[in-house]
């Protein structure tokens, strides 16, 4: 009830529900009930209005301890920015004691190994022990940082008081040395990890072929990929578009097209970034049968953005003058409820118009009209495409 009267900004009906519960079992509210109401509250309010709407916990929670700041700090790390969860911890912190979850919280996405080392100091400081979480945070920084003498004195910090190193240990240390430029001592790591007793998972295994792809060693990565497959891991759509990017980049079309019918081979689905990948280079080497049949793959088995890919598949299909592609994909594309763009529709019109078919026009008039008014689609994605490998070295899960 509390999620869909936030979800509604119902909020005075929330506190009201909050004061009803109280009055009957106080027990029922809990720092998770403090978490699902700051969290739409976050969504549509400031940093300043959500602190305060916190406070109004005190009289309501039987025990308004670390646990509700937690969930307060979590909230606004989520919900705004870990730069807006630490001031307002700062700001705080005098009012609980701090425990390991406050700092683990705090801890995560630190640009400024400087910072990150403060920070972890005044966790010693308050006799909070790191535990394994802490110190994958410290290490992912110093990664970043490119810090590798300090990410593994602190690994070897961690072996000296008996903590194992986790595969996500070993991802970041993957990805920290291939932004060193040091693909091949990251591949040896996933040997390591087994000599641990860690077994490497796709996650660890994108990582290192990321690397690869940034040294422009594509064999290497290939290698990896097949690697995998023998250990029993499944690439996924993430292992498929660190080599889409590369290639891509290589304006290498009948490479991609070849990876492309790989991952449909191993029933891997694209997902909209593997397919803009794709149809781009298709578009700028005007290769209508692949651009169609990738169309026909997203329409027959549901994967990728019809919307984004839609508006460069038409381009290509106009400029070729191939307007019954261009009619059939569009009613396609009706028939899935996804509206084609306004300049996608205007391309097709203005063909239609100087071929005098008003009969055709009138009908994919009368569709897009069905759709009411016009959802402007964000840039921002397809922009990132245009990024190069490079910049794409931190490690992702998954």
């Amino acid at each position: 009830m509390l999620y869909i009267l936030g979800r509604s900004r119902k909020f005075e009906q929330t506190w009201e529900l909050l004061s009803e519960t109280k009055r009957k079992d106080q027990s029922l509210i809990t720092p998770r009930t403090v978490q699902v109401v700051l969290a739409r509250i976050a969504k549509v309010c400031s940093v300043k209005q959500t602190v305060e709407s916190f406070k109004k916990f005190r009289r309501l929670v039987p025990e308004f301890d670390a646990h509700c700041y937690n969930a307060l700090f979590r909230t606004l790390a989520q919900e705004k920015s870990m730069a807006d969860a630490r001031n307002v911890y700062h700001s705080l912190k005098h009012e609980f004691r701090s425990n390991l979850q406050t700092f683990n919280i705090l801890l995560s996405g630190w640009k400024s190994p400087e910072e990150a080392e403060l920070f972890f100091n005044e966790m010693k400081n308050m006799g909070v022990e790191p535990d394994i979480v802490s110190y994958n945070c410290l290490i992912d920084v110093y990664c970043k940082g490119r810090e590798m003498v300090k990410a593994y004195n602190v690994v070897n910090k961690m072996r000296d008081e008996g903590i194992d190193l986790d595969v996500i240990t070993y991802t970041t240390l993957i990805g920290g040395l291939g932004l060193a430029g040091q693909p091949d001592k990251a591949r040896d790591i996933l040997k390591e990890m087994r000599e641990y007793g860690c077994y490497p998972d796709t996650a660890a295994y994108n990582a290192t072929i990321r690397n690869f792809c940034i040294a422009k060693r594509l064999n290497d990565a290939y290698n990896l990929m097949d690697e995998m497959v023998e250990k029993g891991l499944s690439p996924n759509a993430t292992t498929y578009n660190v080599i889409f990017r590369s290639l891509f980049w290589a304006n290498d079309l009948k490479s991609m097209w070849s990876l492309y019918l790989r991952m449909k081979g191993t029933n891997c689905l694209p997902n909209t970034q593997s397919c803009m990948f794709l149809i781009r280079l298709m578009r700028r080497q005007e290769k209508v049968d692949m651009a169609i049949e990738l169309w026909e793959d997203m329409i027959e088995k549901g994967f990728g953005s019809l919307i984004l890919v839609s508006d460069v598949l038409f381009d290509l299909l106009c400029v070729l003058g191939k307007l019954d592609m261009a009619e059939r994909c569009f009613l396609q594309m009706v028939e899935k409820g996804q509206r084609p763009s306004c300049v996608s529709f205007r391309r097709i019109k203005v063909l239609m118009e100087l071929a005098n078919r008003n009969e055709a026009l009138s009908n994919l008039s009368e569709k897009m009209n069905s759709f009411g008014s016009v959802n402007q689609i964000s840039r921002s994605y397809v922009d990132e495409l245009d990024r190069p490998v490079s910049d794409f070295v931190v490690v992702h899960k998954g």
